[in-house]
């Protein structure tokens, strides 16, 4: 079998744009250095360039997704504070998936850094428990546990309604901070 040859530069960029556009679900790292026959490094310095040609792509937990414009049903969106315990992530998570959110990052306020905000998207229960074996697996921290539990969370949905039942959901655990 003849060795699978390089992708270079520039060419390897517009495949890895097409790849993105082309798929419904997030691309690892690896996924995409296995296709052009790369190291996943070389992947993550391709995608630092084309978010600086402002490519709409953001790292999550579960690989690489291309931002498409939206089309359809209109999303809105808010910012709710939260403070619990680092085992009360999962069930914070799937208490507002469940109501139909898209838990779009996390953001805390770093006293050097200043905030510092994590993508997550996650709108599932198998999204949730992907992320969170994602953390257990690579022994990472959540940003919550740098703040004593406090963070900020975007959330999304399709109506004021489901953004305002989720939040009572965590507000009924003790979760919401007001």
């Amino acid at each position: 079998m003849a060795e699978q040859k390089k992708i270079l530069g520039e060419e390897r960029r517009s495949f890895i744009l097409q790849q993105l556009k082309d798929s419904s679900e997030p691309l690892t790292g690896s996924e995409l250095a296995t296709k052009t026959n790369v190291s996943r490094q070389v992947i993550v310095g391709d995608i630092t360039l084309l978010k600086a040609k402002n490519e709409p792509i953001i790292a999550t937990s579960q690989g690489y997704i291309y931002l498409k414009p939206s089309t359809g049903t209109p999303r809105f969106e808010r910012t709710i504070a939260c403070k619990h315990t680092p085992e009360d992530t999962e069930n914070e998570l799937n208490l507002l998936v469940d109501h139909g959110v898209l838990v779009k990052d996390v953001k805390i306020e770093h006293s050097v850094y200043g905030d510092l905000t994590a993508s997550i998207m996650v709108s599932n229960r198998h999204e949730v428990k992907q992320f969170m074996e994602n953390i257990k697996n690579s022994k990472a921290s959540l940003l919550s546990e740098l703040t004593g539990g406090f963070h900020l969370h975007t959330i999304s949905a399709s109506s004021t309604q489901v953004l305002d039942q989720a939040e009572q959901a965590l507000k009924a655990e003790g979760y919401i901070m007001e």
